[in-house]
């Protein structure tokens, strides 16, 4: 008969996550959830005190999508709660595993305007996969081992375990065995499907007798850690790849079999979409920005779709063939399907072709990656990120034009997750806090994030959480001193000079990282660029930002064409 270890809800939700491995826990402490914070300190829970709950729930979904780990974040009750609710949608969009663990108001006293009491269960809801409210303390490991299940399989994404004061506080008898946990369910995908057989073997076909296939790799290859499989497949197969922002990775962007980005922002896929003859979608939505407005590809196409959430497959494009099964396991039936197959003699030309083009663009683009233009072109900043990134570094890419310029400049030189967009949800704000997810998820790899003045703005409070942390991310600061992604759109809709509400204050960022303690670099000419990087790169211990400056005109700040001479038409959004 085993003995009963009295302890708090607090303790039993500390003991539960040490259970499954716990990573860092970004949170910020309330007396609802003082029990655990206790346990935490007691059993050495690798637990940081974060500046702003949404800035925890970045954190935790940037540490997801390096590692493919569950990332982990809490919060009081009400402002703490609803302070989550950006950060956990970016993770339900974009398929990464979070469990947030939320207080709650003492039951006893629930509903006679307890402080800070909301209706966050309901506030919470669409922002997460599942919420699960404790009504029990003995219950707690039972529900959070749920939380971490539903995390981790299906797509990924967040789920929110509620837990009253009461509960929290309480105490109760554990057993010897209630903190047992299945160690799968500590990172996503814990469970894999297959695509039905007769339905793979079909795909295959269609694959081996086309001339001129093309693959479409949205994020999903990521979550399902298929990128070195796809890789593969494109090279055995001889079938080229074009990726979404989020699918930057799922072959290198150096392979001669890259097609690069398509969609709203691309090198040269989209015309190769329209010339395929037969489109493999994997892993990939083909929400607006991939679609350019649910115009690529045009209809009639021959699409085969896999995807591990059969609802995606058909939402905005009927495939000719659904595959429903996990990206890697597809992909990995395929590609032993098509081995030892004859490739038909046309294909031979159509990879010739992509890599033609492809290098067409590159001389093309060679202008913007090495301008020289003061203020700073934000193509030549791409260009030095480029020649003076390690190998295996990884971009962090802020919502707005940071995450285009970067999706259509930037190259991963190897397949995987070296490109860390935060497409789920596109809200600025994420670069800094994405930068200290992934610091932790892969200390030994280089971090640079990209992100606006603007959403720089939003979120300096948390350099001081990375100097604390002894986190060592660069972050780059995009100053244009304005809302750059808003100004250019409005110069684009309206003409020069009719701005409304998208300039900000001139500001030197590089001061005010140095005021915090911080490595601040001011970089203000394109020649600067290569050593400011430099020394950001070998800073230890503390965060690096480099302040720098690029173009003020409107005109210049969109990567896909100069806003003066694009055409709009009613309805339509070209940026």
């Amino acid at each position: 008969m085993s003995e009963s270890n009295e302890m708090t809800g607090g303790e039993a939700l500390a003991r539960t996550l040490m259970s499954h491995g716990a990573g860092p826990i970004f949170g910020m402490g309330g007396f609802q959830l003082l029990p655990f914070y206790d346990a935490a300190r007691r059993l050495g829970l690798n637990h940081h005190l974060i500046n702003d709950e949404r800035c925890g729930a970045f954190a935790a979904d940037a540490y997801a999508k390096v590692s493919g780990r569950v990332g982990l974040v809490d919060a009081t009750l009400g402002p703490g709660a609803t302070n989550l609710v950006t950060g956990l949608v970016e993770a339900l969009n974009a398929g990464s595993p979070i469990v947030a663990i939320v207080g709650d108001t003492h039951r006893d006293h629930s509903w006679k305007n307890m402080t800070q009491e909301t209706h966050q269960a309901e506030i919470l809801r669409p922002a997460a996969k599942e919420v699960i409210r404790v009504e029990a303390v003995h219950r707690i490991p039972e529900l959070l081992r749920r939380a971490f299940m539903v995390a981790t399989t299906g797509r990924p994404g967040p789920v929110v375990l509620i837990v009253p004061e009461d509960v929290a506080h309480g105490t109760h008898g554990f057993g010897d065995g209630d903190f047992d946990s299945d160690p799968r369910y500590q990172a996503a995908p814990a469970l894999r499907c297959r695509p039905e057989a007769e339905a793979l073997a079909r795909a295959a076909a269609m694959l081996a007798a086309a001339e001129r296939p093309l693959v479409l790799a949205g994020g999903g290859v990521h979550i399902s850690q298929a990128a070195d499989i796809l890789t593969a497949l494109s090279e055995a197969a001889r079938i080229p790849v074009a990726h979404t922002m989020s699918g930057k990775g799922a072959v290198p962007c150096t392979s001669p079999l890259s097609a690069g980005l398509f969609g709203r922002y691309d090198r040269i896929a989209n015309e190769l979409i329209e010339d395929s003859d037969c489109l493999l979608v994997v892993g990939c939505k083909l929400g607006e920005i991939a679609t350019k407005r649910y115009t690529v590809p045009a209809p009639g196409k021959t699409v085969i779709h896999l995807d591990c959430v059969a609802e995606e497959i058909g939402r905005t494009y009927a495939p000719t063939l659904p595959l429903w099964g996990d990206a890697r396991e597809g992909l990995r039936d395929l590609k032993a399907a098509l081995t030892g197959g004859t490739v038909p003699a046309a294909r031979a030309a159509w990879c010739d072709r992509v890599l033609a083009r492809m290098n067409d663009w590159r001389e093309m683009a060679r202008a913007r990656l090495e301008s020289d233009e003061v203020p700073v072109s934000m193509g030549r900043m791409i260009g030095e990120l480029n020649t003076h990134l390690p190998q295996d570094a990884i971009l962090i890419a802020d919502g707005g034009f940071a995450a285009h310029w970067s999706g259509l400049l930037f190259d991963s030189r190897r397949p995987g997750r070296g490109f860390v967009p935060d497409r789920g949800f596109a809200s600025i704000g994420y670069g800094l806090p994405g930068a200290m997810g992934a610091c932790i998820a892969a200390p030994e790899r280089s971090v640079v994030a990209i992100t606006g003045d603007g959403g720089f703005n939003m979120v300096l409070g948390e350099l001081e959480t990375a100097r604390r942390m002894g986190l060592a991310p660069t972050i780059i600061v995009v100053n244009n001193a304005a809302s750059g992604y808003v100004k250019a759109l409005q110069h684009l809709m309206y003409g020069e000079g009719a701005y409304q509400s998208s300039d900000l204050a001139e500001t030197n960022y590089a001061d005010v990282a140095n005021a915090m303690g911080c490595l601040g670099i001011r970089v203000e000419t394109p020649d600067a660029l290569a050593g400011a990087l430099k020394r950001a790169l070998a800073e230890t211990g503390r965060p690096t930002v480099l302040d720098v400056v690029v173009t003020r005109d409107p005109g210049k700040m969109l990567p896909a064409a100069d806003s003066r001479a694009v055409k709009v038409r009613k309805g339509d959004r070209v940026a």
